[in-house]
This record gives structure tokens, C-alpha cells and sequence, in this order.
């Protein structure tokens, strides 16, 4: 498959020891602020080790997750929410606008700037494996599934927490919707590309990969437009991206059209869709060589001399030729002036997101535990003037080496 994809950096953020000296004043109460901070960090850590899976993810978010719960949800119902939710300040940078960070003295912001990066890994996780030369079945279908987890989290966070933040999201912050819903968009676009791929190795109706192909350059166009009210400074390398994989996957539903028309003995018609294909992927080609040239956060690539794209451009010439030479001999077809109209809509392989739920609050969370902290003690230095803005130290990624033959690093 040795697919490639942008990624943008994983957010960065503030350490947190959850040290609420005086007001936690039970062994119960100390201990599950240590158990918070400790699955806190064992988390961020596990974003960064290249040999952790979905399963250690799982298992690691389900941990902090239904810990951090104790810090939002009610325990009873005398109120809506827990009288902790404002008690510890978190604070977050951006993928896409460098280490300077967002603060908010809100457990919601964590539990969605944390469930964010926990999205992103999934997409991390999915690049990683797609880049392989021989990814074998199950790999493939590792990818394919991750990719919808991914966009399961972005779509969960988007309609069910980031509406609860006190504090509204700043225009250009990962929490916004128009980057939200581009991350959910291009998820499914990249899935969909595994389903394609599929459906090329087992040689599957030219009209259904055509189909998908279209479907798929839809959902990277839709993704670019979400994206083009934001400043190029941070969105432009992400959009090229976006551009570029429009193209590509325009240039294969052409292609594929093609075999399809002449298949049906349209073969003048076959040969004006592979020209269009032919003209989608050299601007795709252009796009490429754009990007590597556009500064901004996200991976670094050659994606021209990336394997899946090479692949395609022999593709084309090759089905060109074919047609060109069944015209000359069998057909004697006009080639009309104006491309083939793509009005294909696929029946099958379109992906949706996999519904995602955080964990139900821990049962190391009782009225007693919670009754232990005395909000009365909290030292008055807390209500001190607000920090300048800091730098937090991005998270060392480790998959930036590039894969054999690929042409590309994936970061």
C-alpha cells in the first residue's frame, strides 16, 4: 500500500502534578490526585514511543480518562457538575500554531485537548503502518480502522464537550470547528484511500474504484475549503496537502472512468478521460513540488517520489497507450473536446466514524473521596496575576525517519 499522509505535530503541554496540598485531606483524596498525575504522564509518554500500540492506548487513556472524570461529572444530583472542574489551571499548545499556549483553568479543556492528541496518535499510528512497503492485510486493516477511530474522537469532542468549555475557542485553535471537522473529513478521506487500495489489489469493478476515487477527492476538497478562511501562515503547507490529494485521487476516478468507458466500447471518449486524468495528476505533480517548498507545521516529503504516486502515473500511460491503440485499430472513435462528466456516486467502502464514548467515571471516585477535598484551603496565591504567555516544549515525535524507497518522512 506504502500510502503517505500529512501530519501536523501533536500538541505540546504544561507538566501537571495535581498537588493539592491541604485540600485533599484524606489518603483517598491523595491518592487518586497521584493516580492522576501519574496516568497523565504515562499517557503523554506512550504519544511518543513508536513501539506502543492501540491496545496500550486504550488501556492508557480508559485509565486517565475515567480518573479526569471526577474532576467534571456530578457525583450526585444536587448539581451538574463537579465542584473540582475549576480547581487546576492546563495548558495547551496548537498543531498548527507553535509553542506559545492556550491556559484554561477548566478539566473540560483537558479532557478535549487530551482526547484531541489521543485522536491525532490514531492518525500517527495509521501513518506509520500505511508507509510500510509490505503491509500485510491485517495491517491494512489497522490503518483503516484507526483512521475511523480517529475521526470518531474529533466528531465526539466536537458535539458533545467542546460546547461545555466555559471559555469560548479562540479562532485558529485546534478546538475550533473548521479545523475539527477538516481533521474528521480528512480521517475518512485517508481511510477511503485503504479502501481503494483494496479494491485495486483484488481487481474489483473499474466503476466502483472510480467511484470511491471521486468520493475521496471530494472529501479532500471539502477539507481544503473548510480550511480557507484560516491564515495561510499556519494552514498552508496543510492545504497544499489537501490540494494535492484532491488531484491525485481525481486524476485515479478519470483513470478508472476510462477502463470503464472502454470496456463499454466508448473508446474516443476513454481516451479524453485518461487526458483529464493525465492533467489531474500533473498539476497533482506541480502540487507536490509546492508543498516541499511551503513552510508551515506538518511532515516533511517528497511525496512525487513516493511510491503510491509513481504508481499511478505508469498507470495512466499505460491505459492511455491502450486506448490510443484500440482507437487505431478497432474504433477509429472521435476524441471529444470536453471531458467526461463524473456524476459517480459509490454504493460501497464509504467510511464513517467510529462512535467513540470516553470511559465512565472511576470507581476510586466516591462521595466520601470527593467530600475530602476542602476548596476552603486552596492557598490564596492561586487568584495571583495570570502568567505571561510561555513556551512549552514540543512532544519529541519518533517517526520521522523516512521509510525505504518512499521517498518521504512521515512525522
Amino acid at each position: 500500500m506504502t500510502h503517505w499522509f500529512h501530519r501536523n505535530p501533536l500538541k505540546a503541554t504544561a507538566p501537571v502534578s495535581f498537588n493539592f496540598y491541604g485540600v485533599a485531606t484524606t489518603p483517598a483524596a491523595a491518592k487518586v490526585c497521584n493516580d492522576l498525575r501519574l496516568s497523565r504522564t504515562r499517557l503523554l509518554e506512550l504519544f511518543t514511543d513508536s513501539s506502543c500500540n492501540p491496545e496500550m492506548m486504550k488501556n492508557a487513556t480508559d485509565l486517565y480518562f475515567s480518573l479526569l472524570q471526577g474532576f467534571i461529572l456530578s457525583l450526585d444530583a444536587s448539581s451538574q457538575e463537579s465542584k473540582l472542574r475549576y480547581i487546576q489551571n492546563f495548558k495547551w499548545t496548537d498543531t498548527l500554531q507553535g509553542q506559545v499556549p492556550s491556559a484554561q483553568q477548566d478539566a473540560v479543556f483537558e479532557l478535549v485537548s487530551m482526547g484531541f492528541n489521543v485522536a491525532l496518535w490514531y492518525t500517527k499510528y495509521a501513518s506509520r503502518l500505511a508507509g510500510k512497503e509490505d503491509i500485510t492485510e491485517d495491517e491494512a486493516k489497522d490503518v483503516h480502522r484507526s483512521l475511523k477511530i480517529a475521526a470518531g474522537i474529533f466528531k465526539h469532542l466536537k458535539e458533545s464537550h467542546i460546547p461545555k468549555l466555559i471559555t469560548p475557542v479562540e479562532k485558529g485553535r485546534d478546538l475550533e470547528a473548521r479545523l475539527i471537522d477538516s481533521y474528521i473529513i480528512q480521517c475518512q478521506a485517508e481511510a477511503q484511500e485503504v479502501t481503494i487500495a483494496r479494491a485495486i489489489e483484488l481487481k474489483h469493478n473499474p466503476g466502483l474504484i472510480a467511484a470511491l476515487a471521486y468520493e475521496t477527492a471530494n472529501f479532500y476538497q471539502k477539507a481544503d475549503q473548510t480550511l480557507s478562511s484560516l491564515d495561510p501562515t499556519y494552514a498552508g503547507k496543510w492545504r497544499k496537502y489537501l490540494n494535492l490529494k484532491t488531484c491525485f485521487y481525481m486524476a485515479y476516478a478519470y483513470c478508472y472512468h476510462g477502463q470503464t468507458l472502454l470496456a463499454a466500447d466508448k473508446c474516443g471518449e476513454a481516451i479524453r478521460s485518461l487526458q483529464e486524468s493525465e492533467r489531474f495528476f500533473a498539476k497533482a505533480e506541480a502540487l507536490c513540488k509546492e508543498y516541499g517548498e511551503t513552510k508551515g507545521p506538518g511532515t516533511t516529503a517528497k511525496p512525487s517520489g513516493h511510491l503510491f504516486f509513481r504508481k499511478l502515473g505508469s498507470l495512466i500511460k499505460n491505459t492511455l497507450e491502450k486506448c490510443q491503440r484500440e482507437n487505431g485499430f478497432i474504433y477509429f472513435q472521435k476524441v471529444p473536446a470536453e471531458a467526461p462528466q463524473l456524476e459517480l456516486k459509490a454504493n460501497y467502502g464509504l467510511v464513517e466514524p467510529i462512535p467513540f464514548d470516553f470511559p465512565a467515571l472511576s470507581s476510586h471516585w466516591t462521595p466520601e473521596t470527593l467530600a475530602a477535598f476542602d476548596l476552603t484551603k486552596r492557598p490564596k496565591e492561586e487568584a495571583a496575576k495570570p502568567k505571561p504567555d510561555e513556551e512549552v516544549k514540543p512532544l519529541k515525535e519518533p517517526d520521522i525517519k523516512p521509510q525505504k524507497d518512499s521517498g518521504c518522512q512521515i512525522s
